[in-house]
């Protein structure tokens, strides 16, 4: 399966609900047909797979229950005039569906048309099948009959396209209800669902193909959208080239502090991201024997040696930004280091083992950037870390209430969230960054953008995205395999990017 397309997408996110109002408001406000619009979705939908299944001449449309069986029979319609050969899964009687989905299943049956029992037998006479089951008016885990028939999909090969989301796929979190269709391409509607973004949802909706229906923008400016969409083409503008008279102190000097004995390489990362990102000067503050790790092959790095986690004043004081976390474990030295940089009032980046030693104690405050993944932030909530990805965004909210500053919660689909500011997911990004030392190469470029003088929003926005899309660039060779310092190149390449 492919991961969510990122072309030609609007950057609002909604939930389930904002979409229902939205619709409402087309309905009621605006004067368009609620059947218009089922229409409009269906024929959306049998364009883009005309388009993109240009030979499939099999169609198998699974209808379920509610508007989203609506477009699936507006689906099956077209599709038997356009001359198709289209077998039809009702999941409902159709005669007990209501209002618009009742009309449109009308439609199709008046055509002489009579839907049939599923079994998997019927993915080997089909080309295409179109998920139109539950939509997102999904309101509890998908068991039985319905659970049943996505496994059965899931496991062949036939190329699934989903009416407006997949189905069991949670609309608001990205969370799979029991059984989720599992589709090649997801054409939605009228506004992007959050979910689809993040979590489990970049496994299920493969490409993503987004249609307004026409709705008038005016409809859009009534309800506000609970997230948005970072995109790298108006970001970067943000970019700063340097002054032809700059010298090193004028582009900021980044403190990482952290590696505990035996754990060099994380803060060794760390410190080269931060020089790759354009610091001008970067001193590591670990142990002595950690030297030759962190010096070789980057004599560029500036060590500060500290045997009982005690910082100089003289480095502290000349910090612009610091890093503290990478390699560090609950040890009284990473205690003593952590509690240098908290009484610190420079720009940071809190990370790794610093967050698990974090209490509510230490926050709320301003001059941070947290940078949990799932594990840290049920660390930091005092949750399973199957709850924190289960409601990702919430998680998100809660950790910068309670801890203050910027938070940005790693993992498939990002999540940045700022005091003054909704919630910004990052769409780039790929499965090959699911190895060690990622992380720590985001706190060093995160800082090195803080010590050069950026906001702390839009540091966090340019290094989410550079971290990505360095990782988008190096995983062109493939994305198994794929190594945190294989980012270093990119993240050059696109700090340079005016």
């Amino acid at each position: 399966m492919n991961s969510p397309s990122r072309d030609k997408l609007p950057i609002n996110l909604y939930s389930a609900e904002s979409v229902r109002q939205l619709d409402a408001l087309a309905i009621n406000e605006f004067k368009i047909a609620g059947y218009e619009l089922m229409k409009r979705a269906g024929q959306s939908a049998f364009h883009f797979i005309q388009d993109t299944y240009p030979i499939a001449r099999r169609m198998l449309v699974i209808c379920g229950a509610g508007n989203n069986a609506g477009d699936g029979y507006v689906v099956a319609r077209l599709a038997i005039k356009a001359g198709l050969d289209v077998t039809v899964v009702s999941m409902i009687e159709g005669k007990r569906l209501k209002g618009d989905a009742y009309t449109a299943w009308h439609d199709w049956h008046s055509l002489g048309r009579q839907a049939v029992p599923f079994s998997a037998e019927l993915l080997l006479h089909t080309d295409v099948v179109v998920d139109a089951m539950l939509g997102t008016g999904l309101q509890r885990d998908v068991e039985g009959k319905w659970a049943e028939l996505i496994t059965a999909v899931n496991d062949d090969t036939v190329p699934v396209v989903s009416m407006d989301i997949p189905s069991g796929l949670c609309p608001d979190t990205g969370r799979v209800a029991g059984a989720a269709i599992r589709a090649d391409a997801t054409v939605t509607f009228i506004g992007l669902k959050k979910g689809m973004f993040t979590h489990l949802g970049v496994d299920h909706c493969g490409e993503l193909k987004f249609d307004d229906l026409q709705i008038p923008h005016k409809v859009y400016e009534h309800v506000p959208p609970q997230a948005q969409l970072l995109e790298w083409p108006l970001l970067k503008y943000y970019l700063r080239p340097r002054a032809a008279s700059s010298h090193k102190h004028q582009c900021g000097h980044v403190v990482i502090m952290g590696g505990d004995l035996g754990m060099p390489g994380a803060v060794r990362m760390a410190a080269e991201a931060a020089l790759r990102a354009g610091a001008g000067l970067v001193t590591v503050v670990s142990h002595a024997e950690h030297a030759p790790i962190i010096l070789s092959g980057r004599p560029e790095i500036m060590l500060c040696p500290s045997e009982d986690g005690h910082v100089s004043a003289d480095v502290m004081a000349s910090a612009d930004a610091l890093v503290v976390g990478p390699g560090m474990t609950d040890s009284q030295w990473s205690q003593h280091l952590l509690s240098a940089a908290l009484e610190s009032h420079v720009p940071k980046v809190v990370d790794a083992g610093a967050l698990r030693m974090l209490s509510i104690e230490d926050g709320p405050r301003s001059d941070w950037i947290l940078t949990p993944h799932p594990g840290e932030a049920a660390a930091l909530l005092g949750e399973a870390s199957e709850v924190i990805q289960a409601s990702r965004f919430s998680s998100t909210e809660l950790i910068q209430s309670s801890f203050g500053g910027l938070v940005i919660l790693k993992g498939a689909g990002s999540l940045l969230c700022s005091e003054d500011g909704m919630i910004q997911l990052c769409p780039y990004g790929n499965p090959g960054m699911a190895s060690a030392g990622m992380g720590d190469v985001l706190s060093g470029v995160l800082a090195s953008l803080l010590a050069q003088g950026y906001s702390y929003q839009i540091a966090a926005r340019l290094g989410v995205c550079i971290h990505s899309m360095a990782a988008d660039s190096a995983a062109a060779q493939g994305e198994k395999g794929l190594l945190a310092c294989d980012l270093f190149p990119y993240i050059r390449q696109l700090v340079n990017l005016q």
